[in-house]
């Protein structure tokens, strides 16, 4: 496993070792000790997966502390854009964000630690998404960010006039109505 350190501290991008050959490919999609190895130490209890069509934007979502979530983030069908915003407010990249292309032919993953809004927005023409989280979700710990913040200046590569976001992620607030 690859692991890149992006220029937000502790958000990470790791890039599995695949085996290909005629019959396809393998690899180890999650390994606790390749994570170990890595000085991560982050004990996983829950597997998510979304299915969503093009120019869907999902996000930006977050739960409260003390039921934040760590997310392992991949694409096993198609193509998304990935973004991850720093909301620790003691972190020098307070209000930055990070994105990655993320898909089934990179195989990459993000790994987006507690202290971070997640969100991402389909490239492709559907994308199946899944995510390990180390926190079970917790409806009263649920925030979130507007996708289109203009503090934050997102650009999701997906024509925003014709973007499906659902009704919940239109009505949330923007970073400095945070909590």
């Amino acid at each position: 496993m690859k692991v890149e350190h992006t220029p937000i501290a502790d958000l990470l991008v790791l890039t599995p070792a695949v085996f290909e050959d005629d019959r396809g490919y393998f690899f180890e999609s999650y390994s606790a000790t390749a994570f170990a190895k890595n000085g991560i130490d982050i004990q996983f209890i829950q597997d998510n997966q979304s299915f969503s069509k093009h120019g869907v934007i999902r996000g930006l979502h977050l739960q409260a502390a003390p039921y934040a979530q760590t997310k392992l983030v991949r694409v096993l069908q198609g193509e998304i854009l990935d973004v991850a915003v720093d909301i620790r407010k003691d972190s020098p990249t307070y209000g930055q964000h990070y994105s990655i292309v993320l898909s089934a032919a990179n195989k990459k993953q993000l790994l987006v630690p507690k202290g971070f809004a997640h969100g991402f927005s389909v490239l492709s023409e559907t994308a199946v998404v899944s995510y390990k989280v180390d926190e079970a979700y917790h409806k009263e710990s649920e925030r979130g960010i507007r996708y289109d913040d203009p503090a934050l200046g997102i650009d999701w590569q997906v024509q925003i006039s014709d973007a499906i976001v659902s009704e919940k992620d239109v009505i949330l607030g923007t970073l400095n109505d945070l909590d």
